[in-house]
């Protein structure tokens, strides 16, 4: 069962769950039917789809009397019903208890449908369902202790993810599941402590995962029993304490997430060098101090490593070299120092992600770092880095986002034109950075076409509004606010088709609000004229915990403050009706306010302050 495998993400954001489908693969074989079901059988069915208040038409395809050729039903060669499955047909009602007369079904799956009510229990104490799959629906109520069996449950995986149940999972609750291998109870309701018996029941137990529900109190060192237990999932919960030392003599475990919760303590050698045979780590946005032991080096199958949000310290110890197949480091938000030298970033072939943002990391970027060919995010802000980019960084061809905020690199000229052969930079972060330097105005630099987001703001640079920036065609956010920039504003901004972020306060610019800022095409227009789905490799921070995870969920904003703009306010103004925030303020603007700017009905925020304007 080693291919079993949930994933635990909160409702609301886009899931990327490999299905419960895929132990289905492994169990689930729908043999050609060599005889009709049974009318007990047809007539279940029947009563199953008469109890729902939206069955999708299914009543239109369950027609004849042999409902093995019904869609979502299988049958095995003696035409007896085994499997159940209709995910995703916008299902909606009470699941009916008549599905517990199908006394030979195996595998029932109602996933990703909108049913609500409580879980008939017989389904699950059933004595031949071995799959049982309605995660992604509405369903309630307590699970409570289930019925008596003389003959124990057939259930080996169990997923009731993203629903609505409520409760403690008891002693009683699972009496009688000694077959049971894995269960997903994530983003639900229930309270108390994780159960610590699972294991006692069943020796095969393997999957456990119980992310985003309201658990409490500590890790039980009872999953020190689970033998088999492979993943161990319950993060987003209220637990505390320190991981126990039984949990370690769990060696087969492969995934272990306790992320976001209160856990603390340090992480001790002698015990983690025991899950030789983990891949995935998260212990993120707990409460951990201390420093990782050099011991992590025996993790040689480890791909995920994510400690970020904690207390942890000191260097990073060189032996984390030895774990080849990392994927991805996530060590942002501590207190790690030193140089990053002492890792060999060559020894990692396969990674994509590295975020250390918000650390006390000093000296240079090593230059290992870019023999890290598959490397698609970077995030070395907030730290203490200095000097200049070396040219190596250019041989990053796969990289999408690249932040460097808040350090203390040198020669912008020379960085944009090493970053200008990452074709694929969709994301560049930079300022501040290159301190009091002058903004490049270099025609050359034109390698940058892929760029969604460029932010170089709080530099302190002079020069003008570069025009290598017009040649940014898919350019949608642009931060350059907090400089010194100086001149017009360039009319050239509106042939940026795509851009609906603009800020540039917090300048020296002069002239007059151009005419044709009030043509941008995505902020006269109310309509996603360019709907952009992609999500971005890493989240873009704007301030300490403000974060934005795709382009599409920034809003609409023109912010021209605290300049030297002079002349009146564009009558046009009232053609941007996308807009979300708009702020002129601290500027030399005179004359009335046009009425025009009445017609910007989507508008959270005006700003036309410390100006000498008059009234409309």
């Amino acid at each position: 069962m080693k291919s079993i495998h949930f994933s635990c993400k909160k409702h609301g954001i886009r899931r990327r769950i490999p299905s419960i489908g895929l132990a289905l693969v492994l169990l689930i074989s729908l043999a050609s039917c060599a005889s009709s079901c049974t009318e007990l059988e047809r007539t279940s069915l029947l009563q199953f789809l008469t109890e729902l208040s939206q069955n999708a038409d299914l009543i239109k395809f369950w027609q004849g009397t042999d409902c093995c050729k019904w869609e979502g039903i299988g049958c095995d060669k003696n035409g007896t019903v085994t499997t159940v499955s209709l995910p995703y047909k916008g299902l909606e009602g009470r699941i009916s208890q008549s599905l517990g007369n199908l006394t030979d079904l195996q595998h029932l799956n109602l996933s990703h449908n909108s049913l609500s009510g409580g879980l008939p229990l017989g389904l699950v104490s059933s004595s031949s369902i071995i799959v049982l799959d309605i995660s992604f629906n509405q369903l309630s109520g307590d699970l409570h202790e289930l019925p008596s069996s003389t003959h124990g449950y057939s259930l080996q995986v169990l997923n009731i993810s993203s629903n609505l149940f409520t409760g403690h999972f008891t002693s009683t609750t699972w009496k009688g599941m000694q077959n049971l291998i894995a269960l997903n109870a994530s983003n639900n309701s229930f309270t108390g402590q994780i159960p610590s018996h699972l294991c006692n029941i069943s020796p095969s137990f393997s999957v456990l995962e119980l992310c985003y529900n309201k658990l409490s109190g500590g890790i039980p060192p009872g999953l020190g029993n689970c033998s088999n237990l492979r993943i161990l999932k319950a993060g987003h919960n209220n637990l505390s304490g320190i991981l126990p030392k039984e949990l370690f003599n769990v060696t087969l475990l492969e995934h272990l997430s306790f992320s976001s919760n209160g856990l603390q303590g340090t992480l001790d050698g002698t015990h983690i060098i025991k899950l030789s045979n983990m891949a995935i780590l998260d212990l993120g946005e707990n409460k951990f101090s201390g420093m990782i032991p050099d011991s992590i080096g025996q993790l040689k199958r480890l791909q995920e490593l994510h400690l970020n949000y904690n207390s942890m310290s000191g260097e990073l110890p060189s032996t984390l070299s030895n774990c080849k197949n990392l994927i991805t480091i996530d060590l942002k938000s501590n207190i790690f120092s030193g140089e990053l030298n002492k890792v060999n970033f060559s020894n990692f072939p396969n990674l994509k992600t590295l975020d250390i943002m918000r650390n006390n990391f000093s000296g240079t970027i090593p230059e290992s770092i870019y023999s890290c060919r598959n490397l698609i995010a970077l995030r070395l802000s907030s730290n203490k880095f200095h000097g200049q980019l070396s040219e190596g960084l250019g041989n990053l061809k796969s990289l999408s986002f690249l932040s460097l905020a808040n350090n203390c690199f040198s020669n912008i000229t020379n960085a944009l034109q090493i970053l200008q052969r990452s074709k694929n930079l969709t994301t560049l972060i930079l300022g501040p950075n290159f301190m009091n330097e002058t903004m490049p105005d270099d025609t050359t630099i034109n390698g940058l076409d892929n760029l969604q987001v460029l932010a170089i703001p709080d530099c302190l640079l002079s020069g003008k509004m570069p025009f290598w920036i017009s040649e940014l065609e898919n350019l949608e956010i642009l931060f350059l606010q907090g400089n010194r920039l100086s001149g017009p504003i360039p009319t050239w901004i509106n042939t940026l088709g795509f851009l609906f972020y603009l800020d540039i306060s917090n300048n020296s610019l002069t002239g007059e609000i151009p005419r044709a800022l009030m043509t941008m095409p995505m902020l006269t227009s109310e309509t996603a004229a360019h709907y952009d789905p992609r999500i971005f490799d890493l989240p873009v921070y704007e301030g300490p915990s403000f974060q934005y995870r795709k382009p599409i969920a920034f809003p609409k904003v023109l912010n021209l403050s605290s300049n030297k703009v002079t002349g009146v306010i564009p009558p046009e103004i009232g053609q941007l009706k996308a807009l979300i925030s708009l702020d002129i303020s601290c500027n030399n603007l005179t004359g009335p306010v046009p009425p025009s700017i009445g017609n910007l009905t989507n508008l959270e925020v005006l700003d036309l302050s410390n100006n000498n304007l008059t009234e409309f």
